[in-house]
């Protein structure tokens, strides 16, 4: 058996990481104060949680956008 990435997945670096596993590093890395200076989000800023925030991230694209984006450049990708 082989892992064949589809094509329009090999470029991606993204790609097999999901929104969960982005938001904790980022949080283990910068923490919840600083991501929310960084991207001005309230779920950010009062009260945050993994939780409260994917729900969040997961309905409003423009906001995954920045934090895939936050990922990506804390990532040197």
């Amino acid at each position: 058996m082989t892992d064949k990435v589809p094509e329009k997945q090999k470029n991606n670096p993204l790609h097999g990481i999901t929104l969960e596993r982005m938001l904790v590093d980022l949080v283990d890395r910068f923490g919840w104060e600083r991501m929310g200076r960084k991207i001005r989000i309230k779920c950010f800023t009062s009260d945050p949680s993994v939780s409260s925030s994917l729900r969040f991230l997961r309905r409003t694209p423009w906001a995954r956008a920045k934090v895939e984006e936050m990922f990506l450049k804390s990532m040197d990708v």
